[in-house]
């Protein structure tokens, strides 16, 4: 069962770009909301009481920052 990924990134964010490519070597498919390009992205992560990135959501789950341990396990890899 796919999973609805969702990702708050910018475009000077390191991690951002290795929770990308990890998503991509895992062939997980996802929703990336730029923060840098998208001013309704980053009211609305700001909105949520963040103010990095990343931002991930799995379904329900929030993970700020790049945990791929905690990706695996929601993501059951």
């Amino acid at each position: 069962m796919s999973k609805n990924v969702v990702i708050y990134s910018s475009n000077s964010c390191g991690y951002c770009a290795m929770a990308k490519d990890y998503f991509n070597e895992k062939g997980v498919a996802y929703t990336e909301k730029n923060v840098s390009t998208d001013i309704e992205a980053r009211k609305d992560l700001m909105s949520k009481g963040f103010m990095g990135v990343p931002v991930i959501y799995v379904e329900d789950e929030v993970i700020q920052g790049f945990d791929k341990a905690r990706l695996d396990e929601l993501l059951g890899l």
